[in-house]
């Protein structure tokens, strides 16, 4: 299933397809792809979107998976407080994964990632033409590196690593949960996205 433009919809509508999305990422997880002992839970953020939060034995954080919705980018407090949570995260050696479908803003000119990465290190980074969303997987506690994947939207999104020690990762399936969320969403979401025309409310 291709990325899709959820620029061409309400913010609202995404945040429905991000709450299921967040819950078929965490199922995946949790069907046999993490060790004994280390679960995928759903929890909800303080600006009420979730995130999945791998812990260990229900206790200890080991990695954080960050989907981005367009209120993280709308201001730039938005912005820095999100940069600052995913900051916080990796200095306590949380590892964190983030897939963000939406492009740059004035905010984050050069995309998410480099706004993140130069808390740590300042390097370059541009998208390459025809490309403006992007996955990155950053690993965090002994080592520090990050793992970024520019796509585009009719791209079909790549199996990101998601640590949980620096010596071990496994594949997080951001297509087939993708896949999953989308066909489960109510059939007005998905027209309005693929059209870009909203359903005329005062139609008969």
């Amino acid at each position: 299933m291709p990325i899709h433009d959820w620029t061409r919809v309400p913010a609202g509508l995404f945040h429905h397809f991000h709450q299921d999305w967040t819950i078929e990422i965490a199922r995946a997880l949790n069907r046999g792809r993490l060790s004994k002992g280390v679960d995928a839970l759903v929890e909800q953020r303080s600006d009420r979107a979730n995130r999945v939060v791998v812990r260990h034995h229900l206790g200890r954080i080991l990695a954080v998976i960050e989907i981005v919705s367009p209120g993280n980018k709308d201001s730039r407090a938005a912005l820095r407080n999100f940069v600052e949570k995913t900051v916080d995260f990796l200095r306590a050696g949380v590892h964190v994964l983030i897939v963000d479908l939406f492009p740059p803003t004035p905010r984050d000119p050069s995309g998410l990632h480099k706004v993140v990465w130069d808390e740590f290190m300042e390097e370059d980074f541009t998208f390459p033409p025809g490309m403006d969303r992007m996955v990155a997987s950053y690993e965090t506690g002994l080592e520090q590196a990050a793992y970024v994947e520019p796509v585009a939207v009719g791209d079909a999104l790549p199996d990101m690593p998601l640590f949980l020690t620096n010596e071990l990762h496994v594949a997080t399936p951001l297509e087939p949960t993708y896949q999953a969320a989308w066909d489960a969403s109510p059939e007005g979401i998905r027209m309005a996205v693929e059209t870009g025309v909203m359903p005329d409310s005062e139609a008969e």
